[in-house]
């Protein structure tokens, strides 16, 4: 017999989660049968059909749109150091077979079968997420797996995401195992970094673009390039290793642009390495009015779109940015932008672009179509789980 408790499903609520999908709305619950209230965050409960079949193990986040995250296919899944430990084992795998060397992603939330928790991995060292207040609570659970299948040197817990905030949970940065440094070295790419993981975006470093980053390097040699957004000079410095004549890196934050010097002096390429501090699109303005020219030009900006509400307004943000990119791109030179908003369909960032090139008069032609690397693995069922758009576009060249 079941012993989680049951969370029943409307009658006809049960379609998407047989096709697979892993997220149950609240509005999908028969709550006359289970009502909401009855559950606090992290229940663990066997999710049936209308007519009482088990469909799945969950855990529950009975406050939230989504109030219900799928974990297994299967009842009465508990969620304890043994299950985890399993799905880490898997997930290493993967990111070894793709990325040998302990740098990527290591836990990807849905994709990874668990919802709500993101890792990433910096050698001895893991910065882990926990954005929901139901992953919250098997806490322990988890860092015990973590440091039984992985012995790490040190777990840092980065709890301040945007996620956290918007379900009214407390924001705070911890060490969960060990003594964690402010700065972690990476490798990406044949390139060493150092990712400020205590005070920098998110875990402190962005695995998703490393592919995309190195085919773009692989255009840079002996171009004069531009990183717009640099953050700590992912695109950037790569570009510059690769060979690129000079760079120019403009990003809003001092703490970011700091680390970008660090990082190009890391790898002995400062000299061709240069900062600009503030806003994006006030710095292209400018940049365009000084009479300045790049033959490349990455555009990786935050998430214009944070809800589908502000879908039009993100699709304006994404055509105005691209269009002052274009303003400072030499004929033949290439355009790569970017979105890493879940909400934006990679039609809609092409669409874009294209309005951004008749209203600069310029034409273009996209040449390759990028996404996150294997560490962010797409669940099929789930679209929300690919999320990441990279249009390299090249500028016809004059004549």
């Amino acid at each position: 017999m079941p012993t989680n408790p049951e969370l029943r499903l409307r009658q006809g609520a049960d379609r998407r989660l047989r096709q697979g999908h892993r997220w149950i709305y609240s509005n999908e619950i028969d709550t006359r049968q289970t009502p909401l209230a009855a559950f606090v965050s992290g229940d663990p409960v066997n999710v049936t059909s209308a007519s009482g079949e088990v469909l799945a193990s969950a855990y529950m986040e009975p406050n939230s749109l989504i109030c219900a995250r799928v974990v297994a296919r299967a009842a009465d899944m508990r969620f304890d150091a043994a299950y985890f430990a399993g799905r880490i084992r898997a997930a290493e795998a993967l990111r070894e077979r793709y990325y040998p060397g302990g740098c990527y992603r290591l836990l990807y939330g849905d994709s990874d079968g668990v919802s709500g928790i993101v890792a990433d991995r910096f050698g001895d060292y893991l910065v882990l997420q926990l954005n929901t207040a139901g992953a919250e609570r098997y806490q322990a659970e988890l860092v015990e797996a973590l440091r039984e299948t992985l012995s790490p040197a040190g777990i840092l817990l980065r709890a301040d995401s945007r996620a956290r905030q918007e379900q009214g949970l407390d924001s705070h940065i911890e060490a969960l195992h060990g003594e964690v440094p402010d700065c972690l070295p990476l490798q990406e790419n044949g390139v060493g970094f150092l990712a400020p993981v205590h005070r920098g975006q998110k875990t402190g470093w962005f695995y998703d673009h490393r592919e995309n980053r190195a085919r773009f390097s692989q255009q840079c040699r002996d171009r004069r390039v531009l990183d717009v957004y640099s953050y700590i000079g992912g695109w950037g410095v790569q570009a510059a290793v690769a060979g690129a004549r000079e760079v120019h890196c403009i990003d809003n934050s001092t703490v970011a642009l700091e680390m970008v010097a660090e990082n190009a002096g890391h790898n002995h390429v400062a000299e061709r390495v240069t900062v600009h501090a503030g806003r994006a699109d006030q710095l292209l303005r400018e940049l365009a009015q000084a009479g300045e020219r790049f033959d490349a030009v990455v555009l990786d900006p935050p998430a214009f779109i944070q809800r589908k509400r502000d879908l039009g307004k993100g699709r304006k943000a994404y055509r105005r940015i691209n269009e002052l990119a274009l303003a400072l791109l030499s004929p033949g030179g290439l355009l790569v932008s970017a979105s890493c908003s879940m909400h934006l369909p990679e039609a809609d960032l092409v669409t874009a672009l294209s309005q951004a090139a008749v209203r600069s008069g310029r034409e273009l032609s996209i040449s390759h179509q990028g996404g996150q690397g294997a560490d962010h693995p797409v669940h099929p069922a789930i679209p929300e789980t690919r999320y990441l758009k990279a249009l390299f576009a090249e500028l016809a060249a004059a004549g």
